[in-house]
């Protein structure tokens, strides 16, 4: 009889780690991936510098068609007709005018996204360590709008006007620190936080619908087995998804944040007055110039950043190690 009970307390003492080992996979194999927030950092900012260098002619021409307005004599005729006389005027690397200024947000952007989405998630998580579908989209909406307010909006503002700036007679950003110096001169620091509000908007909504699929789709795959492992293919086509819903679901902030930027922004009193204008003027079909380079860019874009973020991980869990 003692030796039973002996027994028996030995296998309830020895079953008892396995609980926090069980929430400890199913956190790292859910849409909480991560468990230290540094990690993510370090692996969304690699992730995001990678990923706007591969991408960035999309983010070039989604951006000129949406600044190509109709109350002028439209410039561009296509996607193919912006691209060749973006090559015929200024060459291959005119498709590159305004990386730097992307390229310079694009790491802290990732980082605070992905750190700012850790440290929400590990929050939310229950006690199995599970990041459930409504509160993924809550903490994706978190980091949405920090990544907003602290990297996107003044480094799409500078993006923007540089963009904008190559399609006018007389250029006068003849490069990254020029054209920041020029644009704080001239604006004050005021000037790169142009279109604030419907930047937070389109981030924060961004975010949310994305971490929400992403996570849904991981939970869906993984179902009843935490230890599943998910092939990179699996999750670039998760993060395509992903991004597509993101792309459709707020495209109209998208160009109301582009023109609120833009060299002409001063024309619109505030973001509801730009949307008034926008439709007003163009048409309800205008909130939606440059969906299809958009949506390019974004489903490549957030494929191509979870799974350089999932690689990058997998090598920070063997090299650093966390509680």
């Amino acid at each position: 009889m003692a030796m039973r009970e002996g027994a028996d307390r030995a296998a309830s003492m020895s079953a008892q780690p396995a609980v926090p080992r069980a929430g400890a996979a199913a956190a790292a194999t859910t849409g909480a991936k991560l468990t230290h927030p540094g990690k993510a950092i370090l692996a969304g900012g690699i992730a995001g510098g990678i990923e706007v260098c591969i991408t960035f002619p999309t983010e070039y021409v989604k951006t000129q068609l949406q600044l190509d307005e109709r109350a002028h004599p439209p410039r561009y005729r296509s996607i193919g007709h912006c691209v060749r006389l973006t090559v015929q005027e200024h060459g291959v690397k005119g498709l590159y005018r305004g990386l730097s200024s992307l390229l310079y947000g694009s790491i802290p952007k990732s980082a605070v996204r992905f750190g700012m989405f850790e440290f929400l998630s590990n929050i939310a998580k229950d006690s199995s360590g599970k990041l459930d579908n409504k509160r993924s989209l809550l903490c994706g909406l978190g980091a949405g709008v920090a990544e907003a307010v602290l990297v996107v909006c003044p480094m799409e503002t500078i993006k923007v006007k540089f963009i904008h700036d190559q399609s006018s007679s007389n250029p006068k950003y003849r490069g990254f620190f020029q054209g920041v110096r020029e644009i704080v001169r001239e604006q004050g620091l005021r000037g790169t936080y142009q279109g604030l509000t419907a930047t937070v908007l389109k981030q924060g909504s961004n975010q949310a619908i994305r971490f929400f699929v992403m996570t849904s789709l991981r939970n869906w795959y993984l179902g009843d087995d935490p230890h599943r492992k998910i092939n990179p293919f699996i999750t670039a086509a998760f993060g395509a998804t992903a991004g597509a819903a993101s792309v459709f679901g707020n495209t109209p902030l998208d160009v109301i944040k582009t023109r609120m930027q833009g060299l002409e922004a001063h024309k619109y009193k505030n973001t509801l007055d730009c949307a008034y204008q926008i439709l007003k003027n163009e048409g309800s079909l205008a909130f939606y110039k440059g969906t299809v380079p958009r949506l390019g860019r974004v489903c490549l874009d957030v494929a191509i950043v979870f799974v350089i973020y999932e690689e990058v991980v997998s090598v920070l869990n063997k090299v650093w190690k966390t509680a």
